[in-house]
Parts: C-alpha cells; structure tokens; sequence
C-alpha cells in the first residue's frame, strides 16, 4: 500500500527522482519528514501547492493520500 509523489519542475532536482512511493496513508507531517529536506523546505513555502488524487488542495496541512492515490507537488509557475 503506498501514494505515488510526484516532484515537478525544481522540486524534481532537488529530490533527485521524478517520484517516489511512501507508504499510505499520508498526510502533510508524514510528506514533510519522507521527502528529502530541500525538498520539505520548499514545500513549507506559500507559493508551492499540492495536488491529491487530482485536486489542487486549497490548505496543503490538508493532504490525506491513501493506498494508490497520486501527489503531485507543484512549484510556482515562472514565465512570462
């Protein structure tokens, strides 16, 4: 039983992998400590959100992944 993270755009490099799995359930103080540190440091940043089951979380302290669902964490859309 596990959830599928998924690591987008700059957070993908400081994970090192494009995903990992993490056993279910998990929940936002369970992703803190399972990501890499940077990784947990950025996410504590306000412009960086989370997807659940494909639902942007309007509170990231929210997340409740269970067995088989997919988090996507997602970084600050740059461009112009």
């Amino acid at each position: 039983m596990a959830v599928r993270v998924l690591f987008l755009g700059p957070l993908r490099d400081l994970a090192g992998v494009p995903q990992a799995e993490y056993p279910a359930p998990l929940d936002w103080e369970t992703l803190l400590a399972a990501v890499p540190p940077a990784v947990a440091e950025q996410l504590r940043e306000p412009p960086v959100h989370v997807a659940c089951a494909g639902m942007v979380l309007a509170d990231k302290a929210d997340l409740a992944a269970r067995d088989d669902d997919e988090v996507a964490l997602l970084p600050p859309v740059s461009g112009g």
